[in-house]
């Protein structure tokens, strides 16, 4: 069992796993023993990472994080001991057409998952996953550390920032040792690859797409620098902080950065070019940019999570795209990408070593 075994037998309700993070997160706690419950609204993408691994609607519940009724009693019903807070709006580009959307479902879709936590009882350990764009991006790769201040130019990013600052008076505000109640941590993670993701505007889903159409892939930025990691990286950061969080209580209630050795930020160009090399086809046609403001420089400082969580990195950038692409050649070839994925899964446990009996 990973995780030296903790996660056996434990109740663990997880939003947005019908989404790509959310699908190999289910998978991930699924192998390690726990009773997992998912949250969200149906897959978005056709294909999907849920739909590949053969998801279940015995173990799901369909609704949107804004019915406030309906999460409470999925809560209710649940009893969860630990809960991952994954069901977003991720998209900066959507975040211009959507911005009602995005704030209602980021902010107030959060309120509602802590409200339904709050009020259910039993919830020791809660993981709320927002992202790297929450700080007040200063164009530096310098890097941004935990005590960074919240910001954020686009209204996805600065949604991220506010569910930030809601976690934290949240947590002064109910969750202090006089009120009781569950530990509750937040996780800002990097740009995150891996296969099973088909959003739209999202750099590989995109590499994937023209490949199989036999058309250049329209790269708008590519000089962008992002902290890119395969996705097991930040979820299993997640998992680790929820195990503390559980057996260690208010020291872990905090934020927490989640991103690539310094060495491994990458270009968004550089991305690519692996992504190409790995897969065996393809090719990219480099733009000037959009009419959008997207951040060019972002990395982050991951000191916190290795000296406190004990947390490392395992793959290198190239490691990383080398699997990605994997996966995807795998899944157009026929491939049961479900076995695959469980594969993956026991490859990065047996090379990282931290995260192991």
């Amino acid at each position: 069992m990973s995780f030296g075994g903790f996660y056996k037998g434990k109740r663990v309700l997880l939003t947005g796993h019908s989404g790509f993070k959310g699908s190999w997160l289910m998978a991930w706690l699924e192998m390690s023993g726990a009773e997992v419950l998912g949250y969200s609204l149906p897959p978005e993408t056709n294909p999907s990472m849920f739909d590949a691994l053969g998801g279940s609607k015995k173990n799901s519940v369909f609704g949107d994080i804004l019915d406030a009724q309906n999460i409470e009693k999925t809560f209710a019903d649940f009893k969860p001991q630990i809960v991952f807070h994954l069901a977003a709006q991720p998209l900066v580009r959507l975040s211009y057409k959507e911005p009602v959307l995005t704030y209602k479902t980021n902010v107030i879709g959060t309120l509602n998952v802590l409200e339904a936590a709050r009020k259910c009882g039993g919830v020791r350990a809660f993981v709320n996953v927002t992202t790297d764009k929450c700080y007040e991006n200063r164009e530096t790769l310098d890097g941004y550390s935990e005590d960074c201040p919240m910001g954020g130019h686009d209204m996805y990013s600065s949604s991220k920032g506010c569910a930030e600052i809601l976690s934290a008076s949240y947590r002064r505000s109910f969750l202090g040792a006089e009120s009781g109640g569950f530990n509750l941590a937040t996780a800002r993670a990097g740009n995150v690859i891996g296969g099973g993701d088909w959003a739209d505007d999202r750099l590989i889903p995109d590499c994937v797409r023209a490949a199989e159409a036999g058309e250049p892939v329209d790269i708008r930025n590519p000089d962008s620098v992002r902290p890119w990691q395969h996705v097991l990286e930040p979820l299993s950061g997640y998992m680790l902080l929820a195990e503390r969080l559980f057996n260690r209580g208010a020291e872990f209630a905090e934020g927490f950065n989640f991103g690539p050795a310094p060495d491994d930020v990458m270009t968004v160009g550089d991305v690519v070019g692996k992504f190409i090399k790995h897969y065996g086809k393809g090719r990219a046609v480099f733009g000037k940019g959009g009419s959008l403001h997207e951040a060019k420089l972002l990395a982050l400082k991951i000191a916190k999570a290795e000296e406190r969580l004990g947390w490392r990195t395992t793959y290198s950038a190239d490691e990383a795209v080398k699997k990605t692409a994997e996966w995807y050649r795998s899944f157009y070839d026929g491939t049961d990408v479900s076995a695959l994925t469980r594969l993956q899964i026991k490859e990065f446990e047996k090379q990282n070593g931290t995260i192991r009996d």
